[in-house]
Order: C-alpha cells, then sequence, then structure tokens
C-alpha cells in the first residue's frame, strides 16, 4: 500500500478552554463581595445607633450654648431667642436629622465656647491620637506575630516559655505606668527621645517619630501580647488539624504545609483580637496623651465635657464610632479572604 493511499490521520479533537481558573475566580470575588454586604449590613446599623446615642447624651445633659454664652443672669427671652437660633427648641428627631445630615458631610456644627467650626478644632488633635493609636497598632502587628511564630517554631522549648513569661508580663502593666518608665529611661536618662510634645509630618519624619514612639510603645504593650497569644494558640490548633496531616502525609514540604494551610487557618484569632484592640488603644490614648502632654482629641474631649461644650464631645464620639466601625470592617474583610471556605481546603 502506497503512502497515498494511507487513511489519513483524523485531526486531534481539540479541548475547550479550560475556564475552571476564571470561574474560581470568580466564585471567590463573589463570596468576598457577599462578605462584605453582610459586614456592613451589621455596622452600619451599629453607626446609626452610635450617632443616635450620641446624640441623645447630648440632649439628655440638659445643656444649652445660651447658659455658656450668656453666663448665669441671662434673661429667659434671651435663652429662648439663642435657644431657637441654635435650632434647639424643634422636636429631637428633627434635630436629629438635621444633625446627622451635616455629620455625614463631615459637618459638627460650631463649638459652643466660642462658635468655631468643631471640625477645624477637631482635625489636627484627631491627627494626633490616630498618629499615636496607629503605630501603637503597628508595634502590636509585627512584634505580636513575631513573637508569636517564633513561639510556635520552637514550641515547648525555653524559647516558647520565655515569649510566654513576657507577653503575660507586659499584658498587665498599665499605658501610663509603662509610659513614665519610658519617660524616665529615654527622655530623662539616657535623653535620646523628647519627653512630651508632638511634631506633624510635615515638619520631618524623624521629628514626628521621635516625638509619637514613646506614646505608641506605652500603648502597644497589651496589644502585643494578645497578638502574639492568640497566634500562638490559633497556629498550633491548626497545625493539629487533619487537613495539615493530611498535607504532611501526602508528601508537601513543610514550608507549603505552615504556608498554605497552617497560617491562613491559624492566623484568624490573632486578625479578629485586633478588631477589638483598636477601639481600646483609642481610649488608651486619652490618659497616654496625658502623660505625654499631647493635645490629641482625648484631651480635646475632657476639656469640652468639663466646659460643657456638647457639640465638641459628640464630635469626638461620633469620630471614635466611625474609626472602629471601619477598622472592623477592614478586619472582617482581611478575615474572609484569609480564611478558606470548606471547598477551598483542598490539597
Amino acid at each position: 500500500m502506497t503512502a497515498a493511499a494511507l487513511p489519513s490521520a483524523a485531526p486531534a479533537a481539540r479541548r475547550p478552554p479550560d475556564d475552571s481558573r476564571g470561574a474560581a475566580i470568580a466564585l471567590r470575588v463573589r463570596r468576598l463581595l457577599a462578605a462584605i454586604g453582610r459586614i456592613l449590613a451589621a455596622l452600619i446599623p451599629v453607626f446609626l445607633l452610635g450617632s443616635l446615642f450620641t446624640y441623645a447624651l447630648g440632649a439628655l445633659s440638659g445643656l444649652t450654648p445660651a447658659y455658656l454664652q450668656l453666663g448665669e443672669g441671662a434673661t429667659p427671652s434671651a435663652v429662648k431667642a439663642l435657644d431657637q437660633q441654635w435650632g434647639l427648641n424643634r422636636p429631637f428627631f428633627v434635630q436629629y436629622f438635621s444633625w446627622l445630615g451635616h455629620v455625614l458631610t463631615g459637618n459638627f456644627g460650631n463649638s459652643w465656647i466660642n462658635n468655631f467650626p468643631v471640625t477645624q478644632l477637631l482635625g489636627n488633635r484627631a491627627i494626633i491620637s490616630v498618629s499615636a493609636a496607629g503605630v501603637a497598632l503597628l508595634l502590636g502587628v509585627v512584634f505580636g506575630f513575631g513573637l508569636g511564630a517564633l513561639a510556635v517554631r520552637f514550641q515547648s522549648t525555653w524559647i516558647d516559655r520565655v515569649i510566654t513569661v513576657f507577653t503575660s508580663t507586659i499584658s498587665v502593666m498599665p499605658p501610663f505606668i509603662v509610659g513614665i518608665v519610658l519617660i524616665d529611661v529615654f527622655a530623662v536618662w539616657l535623653r535620646w527621645l523628647p519627653s512630651s510634645g508632638f511634631m506633624p509630618l510635615s515638619s520631618g519624619f524623624g521629628a514626628w517619630f521621635s516625638h509619637i514612639i514613646l506614646p505608641a510603645i506605652a500603648l502597644s504593650f497589651d496589644t502585643i501580647a494578645d497578638v502574639a497569644r492568640q497566634l500562638r494558640v490559633g497556629l498550633v490548633t491548626a497545625a493539629r488539624q487533619n487537613y495539615a496531616t493530611g498535607a504532611t502525609v501526602r508528601g508537601l514540604s513543610g514550608r507549603r504545609v505552615f504556608f498554605v494551610h497552617v497560617l491562613r487557618n491559624g492566623i484568624g484569632p490573632a486578625v479578629a483580637v485586633l478588631g477589638l484592640k483598636f477601639p481600646n488603644l483609642l481610649g488608651g490614648a486619652v490618659v497616654t496623651e496625658a502623660i505625654f502632654q499631647l493635645s490629641g482629641y482625648g484631651q480635646f474631649a475632657a476639656q469640652s465635657a468639663i466646659k460643657g461644650d456638647v457639640p465638641s464631645v459628640q464630635a469626638v464620639l461620633v469620630v471614635s464610632v466611625v474609626l472602629v466601625v471601619l477598622f472592623n470592617l477592614l478586619v472582617n474583610i482581611i478575615l474572609a479572604r484569609l480564611i478558606p471556605t470548606s471547598a477551598s481546603r483542598g490539597l
């Protein structure tokens, strides 16, 4: 049989394009968006209730700008006229929704003390408090995750025990005690850092950092301790699960088992605790600001409360609620992205 008589080979059947990866990515995106939607559905009511309680506290205080501006000798007609000027003679919910509408645009009204815009008074002070809390949170993440991972790496050794004792010790040290010790050591004795005050970032990173690092360290101890302990517990628990054991039996390297299976499943508790620590950092900044003489919004809130400046106090509370809600939204998004579903735990 000649070559020409040979039957021509049938063309190889073309496989349809593999869309499994694209489908998997689309599924992950849908799940992430669904998780964000559920989180927002829970956090938006939290913000609304927080704003309602904040405004209600101001209304229940019984304070008005009339007595602050006119003094004790104010006549009833003068008080009534000034209350009408500030809109305080309207029904409660009319006042609340009007105030909320302005708050959503970033307008917190004017101070009852000096009639200056509260947003302007609070802006620079909030930067100080957020700087201290933000650097403290960064220190908590870096050193907390570092100590927790180190404890797991040397589990049941003297290193693990030393880290456990260290984190247990710093977790019970109040920030104001730590702050005083830090000032004595680094500002008075060694003279490496300033003991008080604040420099904006526009003055240079070095000046800003040198003034904010000591307050941040004083605030960070509790976060470092909790993150390290939660990470250690989470990683040890994840390493004992069947999926980690199965991955090891199937021949995956220890590095791959740790980063793909153990770390991703065990990091959740440590990340979740950060959502609880951020409000504590903002609250702890009030005492720390007094020690380091920082004019943050904690001090601003205390002074405004003493003077009876209700709009300023309400602004501080609303800003705190917004920061906590946004940070918890970020934490929940990270958790939704990090922690795999049962369908994606395949090897």
